[in-house]
């Protein structure tokens, strides 16, 4: 199989817990006992996608304990803790974090994302969300979370904030000149003076400008609004499809919406999840997925879905399919996009709630794929090759061990197709990639004035 594209496509490494399927922690292999909080056993992991040259690993974050812990391992770090830890102990590979712009500031989550930057050389990266649970507002003194179109306003000037922050120092504001003793030039530092709706900012970062110029921007929401913001500030989309005509539609759709926003639409680079489940056989493969299925709690997946569908878990019957009577979208204030695909998986397929709830076991929306790993790389391509994808989220169903097939199995096939780097040729997230260092609009903006008063 040859590729019909140039370059080659983007792997990042979603990390999480014991693997995305939910009864991986009940396999031999895995070792739940505060997997998540096991700073070594994230390191090792991390160490395991640098090997296998992946673009940037990431962590989902959230400011909410909102699901009952019996089900699957629970109870999370701060993730730009994480990601300081895991850069002591990497040098290459993107660490990405998410952090919500419904639940922060933007000067205390600007000042530290330039941290990372700054601490891991260049290696940062944002997701960013606007949280969609009730939980979570009140865990911050509200009744009810604020409404989906109200959080996507606050994350767009939230994002305006951010990337004011980060540009208000220029890159040659530092000085160190002893003779003179002078340590740094007042006038290239600016303070933001930002007065909006949601937010005033007065002042300078503490931080000068990072490897990076800020970190990349990553976005995970596909509702209407949630491409509008990919669109206009999104650098990487993670995304999730369950088929190839409806990944190929989101990127199209993607890519057009950035090119309203002015924007170069190969500069935001769209990566759908897959789960990948990799047997030395494909029959082999399948029984992997059927264990890790078999050991699903239904009871407890059951109430999960009912969330999600927002109906009570007695209306949702094991051996039925989906009632005919669920929200429509309009009505649905968090998670949109999920719960659309969700929906439309059960109606397309015509599963019973029993069957959907292993469709979901593994990645929650995302699209699962059991076989070779020569069939894995296969389905990576097809999607690649058909403009359905630049790269893909990678989720692991089971780890450390599927993340390990994945790197020792797939990667070296991608290689040997010339679709994927065997060495890192770059130092930073951007780096890899392909984007550049953001111009500093201050540092423009001055040498534009000094050239024609010249």
């Amino acid at each position: 199989m040859t590729t019909h594209r140039e370059g080659h496509l983007h792997l990042n490494a979603f990390l999480m817990s014991t693997g995305h399927h939910e009864a991986s922690w009940r396999l031999p292999e895995s070792d739940p006992s505060f997997v998540s909080t096991n700073i070594a056993y994230l390191q090792r992991l991390a160490q395991t996608a640098e090997r296998g040259k992946l673009d940037s690993i990431f962590f989902a974050d959230g400011p909410a304990l909102h699901r009952d812990i019996g089900r699957r391992p629970s109870g999370t770090l701060e993730p730009t803790v994480v990601l300081a830890a895991i850069a002591a102990v990497t040098q290459r590979i993107g660490l990405i974090a998410t952090a919500s712009t419904t639940y922060n500031d933007p000067y205390n989550l600007a000042r530290r994302f330039a941290s990372v930057d700054h601490v891991s050389n260049g290696r940062a990266g944002w997701n960013i969300v606007t949280t969609a649970f009730v939980e979570a507002a009140r865990n911050f003194g509200l009744d009810e979370q604020p409404a989906h179109a109200d959080r996507y306003a606050r994350a767009a000037e939230f994002i305006e904030v951010a990337l004011k922050l980060w540009d208000s120092w220029e890159d040659d504001a530092e000085v160190g000149d002893k003779a003179a003793g002078l340590w740094g030039d007042s006038s290239r530092v600016h303070p933001i003076g930002h007065v909006g709706e949601h937010f005033r900012v007065a002042g300078a970062l503490t931080t000068p400008r990072s490897p990076q110029a800020h970190p990349l921007l990553v976005q995970a929401g596909s509702s209407e609004d949630g491409k509008d913001l990919a669109a206009r500030f999104a650098e990487a989309v993670f995304t999730a499809q369950q088929t190839l005509e409806d990944a190929q539609a989101f990127y199209a759709d993607l890519k057009r919406r950035a090119v309203e926003w002015g924007r170069d639409p190969a500069t935001v680079l769209v990566l759908p999840g897959i789960v990948p489940v990799i047997g030395a056989t494909e029959a082999e493969a399948r029984e992997k997925e059927d264990e890790l299925d078999r050991l699903i709690n239904p009871e407890y997946a059951r109430v999960q879905l009912a969330a999600q569908l927002r109906v009570d878990p007695e209306e949702l019957p094991l051996d039925r399919e989906l009632p005919d009577h669920l929200p429509s979208e309009d009505e649905i204030e968090g998670a949109k996009s999920r719960y659309t695909l969700i929906v439309n998986l059960g109606r397309r397929e015509r599963l019973t709630v029993r069957q959907l709830i292993g469709r979901l076991g593994g990645g929650r929306g995302h699209r699962t794929f059991s076989g070779t790993a020569e069939q894995v790389a296969d389905a990576i391509q097809d999607w690649y090759d058909q403009g359905a994808a630049d790269g893909f989220n990678i989720m692991p169903a089971v780890l450390p061990s599927g993340l390990e097939e994945f790197v020792d199995q797939v990667v070296p096939i991608l290689v040997d197709r010339g679709i994927f780097r065997s060495e890192y040729t770059g130092t930073t997230l951007r780096d890899h990639y392909g984007l550049a260092r953001p111009a500093n609009p201050h540092t423009v903006a001055r040498l534009a004035t000094a050239e024609v008063t010249r």
